[in-house]
């Protein structure tokens, strides 16, 4: 062990072509190398496929895995470098756990985004933009 512990979750954002056995080497090797560190594993939990706000990499959707652990601020470096490596973790965050906190999947309402509408309802041109197309006269 190197440093003091301190807790922290993580936010997996998996490419959703990884295979399901693909997703569990990458949490299985988050897992691995907070135990190597002297950390303790919490949970996962796996949110399942759903929708991007915007694209990445020219995908509309991602795998969410959300880890919680206790390890050191060494460890957590290593656990990012080896995250940003790995082709299939689209994104992650890592942040400090806050004691008494449960973070949870959001509700299935928030999955689907509303069409975005100008102030007069006619569909924007495209979604965050302000402009709208010119009346034809």
């Amino acid at each position: 062990m190197l440093g003091s512990l301190a807790a922290y979750e993580i936010l997996l954002m998996l490419d959703p072509e990884a295979a399901e056995e693909r997703q569990g080497e990458i949490v299985a090797r988050v897992r691995d190398l907070v135990e190597r560190g002297g950390g303790t594993w919490r949970s996962h939990d796996s949110w399942g496929r759903r929708r991007l706000a915007f694209e990445i990499n020219h995908k509309t959707d991602a795998h969410y895995h959300l880890v919680v652990f206790e390890t050191s601020a060494e460890t957590l470096d290593e656990i990012t470098r080896v995250l940003k490596i790995d082709d299939s973790v689209m994104r992650h965050l890592a942040v400090r756990h806050i004691e008494g906190s449960r973070t949870s999947a959001p509700r299935e309402e928030y999955h689907e985004r509303p069409q975005r509408t100008a102030d007069d309802g006619r569909p924007r041109e495209y979604a965050g933009s302000s402009a709208l197309p010119e009346e034809e006269s």
